[in-house]
């Protein structure tokens, strides 16, 4: 779920761990994807596809960095789908993304409770 070259070289920010600097990462982007989830919510159901757009902008970079790589390429995906007006796509693209949104967090959750 999460790659693991994106987390080697989190690691390695941190060689020892003695700053617990790669879960001090995954736990503040775990309470980013959960604000970003709920502003993407939101812009939904106001149909606010700006909303939508910059929610997905923000989390797709913080996404990739940990490793979440299908994560960040559905944010593409649902920016790219709201910046060129495709509008029967984005709930569909929404709904995928949402549900990966879900593992990535089950995943970050697994790797921080080891």
């Amino acid at each position: 779920m999460l790659d693991a070259q994106a987390l080697a070289g989190l690691m390695t920010l941190d060689p020892t761990g003695a700053n617990r600097l790669v879960q001090r990462v995954l736990s503040t982007y775990q309470v980013s994807l959960g604000k970003l989830l709920r502003q993407m919510g939101d812009g939904r159901e106001r149909g606010d596809n700006a909303a939508i757009r910059l929610a997905a902008h923000t989390l797709k970079s913080s996404s990739a960095s940990i490793g979440a790589l299908e994560l960040s390429r559905l944010c593409s995906a649902v920016e790219t789908a709201v910046r060129e007006g495709q509008q029967d796509a984005v709930p569909t693209l929404v709904d995928q993304l949402q549900a990966e949104a879900g593992r990535v967090d089950l995943a970050v959750q697994e790797f921080l409770s080891r």
